[in-house]
């Protein structure tokens, strides 16, 4: 079922009323929704809300709530995804599942070995915030994924503001995942920003980028050959499962 953000002044004790006109459209001309159906909304303090339609008018939808709740449907890491911009479908696929996955944010980029050019990566951003922001409904999750403006290898290497930079490249010896994600204390919740090549990996000139980087961890995720956009979900899950354990 999918979760629709509204703010705590559309709550007058247990009546949602929703007039925001994109989730209006999107509950009854996309969902063609019906009174006695049940939605879910979240506010901007996290609270959810399990609430059956009691009215569709030409502009309005009215609520009851029926159950609420704290919602934790978000990541505890701070993590963010800086990808070489893929194929059409590829690509969309990446930013859906990036954001089920429960990151921040992802930062676009165009290296050597792309098959996009920069001009079609940036006239696509619009679209993939738009396919993000349906995959944060549809996963339930309490916060926004943001698509940034497209960057490049080199400045998303030299950002300080990422505590932790993990590069994943093919056929790399230095380091596994899971022995890398051992040496982050999360005690200090890092910012930690993982970097996934083309299909074809980066080139020379991008690999002796990395390598020349005191700070980012070049890393393996196994001894296959790995499809970008798998590698994408690969290494998020990882970082995930390895940090996101309960002690």
């Amino acid at each position: 079922m999918p979760q629709f953000f509204i703010s705590t002044k559309d709550v007058n004790e247990d009546i949602i009323t929703v007039s925001d006109k994109e989730n209006f459209r999107h509950i009854a001309k996309v969902l063609r929704a019906k009174v006695g159906e049940t939605l879910l909304f979240v506010d901007e303090n996290q609270t959810q809300y399990r609430a059956e339609i009691k009215n569709i008018s030409s502009s309005t939808i009215t609520t009851k709530v029926v159950e609420i709740a704290k919602s934790n449907h978000k990541l505890n890491t701070e993590l963010y995804l800086a990808q070489s911009v893929l194929k059409t479908d590829a690509q969309n696929f990446v930013v859906q599942k990036a954001t089920e996955l429960g990151i921040k944010g992802i930062m676009p980029f165009v290296s050597d070995n792309s098959v996009i050019k920069s001009s079609v990566a940036d006239a696509k951003i619009d679209k993939w915030q738009k396919i993000a922001n349906e995959a944060v409904k549809q996963c339930e999750r309490v916060d926004f994924l943001k698509i940034s403006e497209r960057s490049t290898l080199k400045k998303i290497i030299e950002d300080k503001s990422y505590a932790i930079k993990i590069a994943c490249v093919e056929r790399c010896q230095q380091l596994t995942l899971k022995s890398c994600l051992k040496n982050i204390d999360m005690s200090q919740n890092p910012k930690i920003i993982v970097i996934i090549g083309p299909e074809g990996g980066f080139s020379a000139a991008e690999l002796e980028l990395l390598n020349n980087s005191d700070d980012v961890y070049k890393v393996s995720l196994g001894n296959l050959i790995l499809r970008a956009e798998t590698a994408v979900i690969s290494a998020l899950s990882n970082v995930i499962y390895e940090l996101e354990q309960d002690d």
